[in-house]
């Protein structure tokens, strides 16, 4: 402390900051309420003062500032203003989760995991650069509880750890967290008590900040996506927030195909994904068929378009948001999902016998003398397991895939797929909640992998 420092020259000095403060954020809603360019100087700068110290604008608004999110199989979270500020307002409670529902093709598959207002995962915050918000939090769990707004430049007291810049929130309690954003781009909102629990029973969300700026070349669509790993063992009802390592459910946004909403695009149009990973322990190479993405933020913030990069695979680190774009040049049924091939699958174990190219012989015949109907499976590999119907254990799913346009679709877990259509109709990107809406994209005449002819094989290999 400065021994100078009188009592008086500190809140005469505190004033001055606070005005030099605030007249550039009344300057910035005045430009933002007119044609002209909003100033840069308000973007995050290591050299400044934090961003939430600067004065708020008036509430973004959907439709004016921005063009909202679409959370496949999930949902975005309403406010409504009060006093120039957004409200919102989490419940964290538990949820009746269904991962993959019940199909003609295949059983349902859910869990009682911890989530908010009735969801798993939590419904999307969206909000505007410069908005003030104000989040109620109520915890109606059986132990306490916080919320760590992730990415965020926030005020200490607002960050959400509890015990260290909190008090945990009890049973029965509402809390009321305040502060300015000053950001924009992808961000994410977790509980920061007692995480190994909460986290793995799904109290997870997306927090969405668009800039005040509106984008001169906004996307067509824009998608949000939370990626999560899960251990729920076939026949049980509630998630293992222990696991370490096996984990056999994959979701995009808390669903495993194949529960998956497909994402839509018109044919030319551009679309953007924003990807969060909040998996306990694993990475996420994110990849598309048919297009290449261009990567055009982190969770750090947009990237300059001279610096952005093209992949046809992002990998998604845990703990981070990666955001990419493409434009939907080439129509059909396209596949997104993880990379990871055990990550696009359901409910698999990996304490099996390695059965690949075994000859069983006799031994289903004598096996079925102590159990009946046993056969031995994966000898052949696995691509039939799915549309054999075996019966499987309560509360569980095959561990690949679902019946296809063509044929049966031996993935499970973190897929989905882009439908990109010259017509979409009335269909609705919020809408789909399976992988199937929409119909299936018929291809043109020659443009099919089909069985090869006699003749053509012998034209083209000289082979009869």
């Amino acid at each position: 402390m400065n021994p100078n420092l009188t009592r008086r020259n500190f809140v005469s000095g505190s004033a001055l900051l606070a005005g030099a403060a605030a007249l550039p954020g009344i300057l910035r809603g005045q430009n933002a309420a007119s044609d002209a360019p909003v100033a840069k100087e308000y973007h995050f700068d290591e050299a400044d003062q934090p961003v939430w110290t600067r004065a708020p604008l008036t509430p973004g608004e959907p439709g004016r500032d921005y063009r909202p999110t679409v959370t496949l199989n999930g949902s975005t979270l309403p406010y409504r203003v009060v006093g120039g500020v957004k409200v919102f307002h989490l419940t964290c409670e538990e949820v009746d989760h269904v991962f993959v529902p019940r199909t003609p093709d295949n059983g349902e598959l859910r869990a009682l995991c911890w989530g908010f207002n009735g969801q798993v995962h939590g419904p999307t915050i969206e909000c505007v650069e410069g908005d003030r918000v104000r989040i109620y939090v109520t915890n109606k769990l059986p132990e306490a509880t916080s919320l760590h707004w992730h990415g965020l430049i926030v005020p200490n007291g607002m960050d959400g750890v509890g015990g260290l810049s909190q008090k945990a929130i009890q049973p029965g309690e509402t809390f009321k967290y305040e502060f300015t954003v000053w950001q924009h781009g992808t961000f994410m909102y977790h509980s920061h008590h007692d995480e190994m629990t909460q986290m793995a029973l799904g109290m997870l969300g997306m927090f969405i900040i668009h800039p005040r700026e509106r984008e001169q070349a906004p996307p067509d669509r824009d998608y949000v996506y939370l990626l999560s790993e899960w251990k729920i063992v076939p026949g049980t009802r509630r998630p293992d927030p222990s696991e370490m390592v096996e984990f056999n459910v994959l979701t995009l946004n808390a669903r495993a195909f194949p529960g998956t909403a497909p994402m839509l695009a018109r044919l030319g149009e551009k679309v953007r994904i924003r990807v969060g990973n909040l998996s306990a322990m694993d990475h996420h190479p994110m990849h598309i068929h048919g297009h290449a993405m261009r990567v055009v933020a982190t969770d750090g913030g947009p990237i300059q378009p001279s610096a952005q990069w093209f992949e046809n695979s992002v990998i998604v680190p845990v703990g981070t948001t990666r955001t990419v774009e493409f434009i939907a040049n080439n129509p059909g049924d396209w596949a997104f999902h993880c990379h990871m091939s055990h990550h696009v699958m359901n409910q698999m174990g990996h304490g099996l016998p390695n059965l690949t190219g075994i000859e069983t012989g006799k031994l289903n015949r004598k096996a079925r003398t102590f159990l009946p109907g046993y056969m031995t499976m994966g000898q052949d590999g696995m691509a039939d397991m799915g549309d054999m119907g075996m019966p499987v254990p309560p509360n569980s799913v095959p561990m690949v895939g679902a019946p296809g346009p063509y044929d049966y679709i031996t993935m499970g877990g973190m897929f989905t797929n882009i439908k990109v259509r010259a017509d979409l109709g009335d269909l609705s990107p919020a809408t789909g909640q399976d992988f199937a809406y929409g119909g299936w994209y018929e291809n043109p005449p020659g443009t099919q992998a089909m069985l090869a002819s006699a003749e053509d094989i012998r034209r083209d290999l000289g082979a009869s």
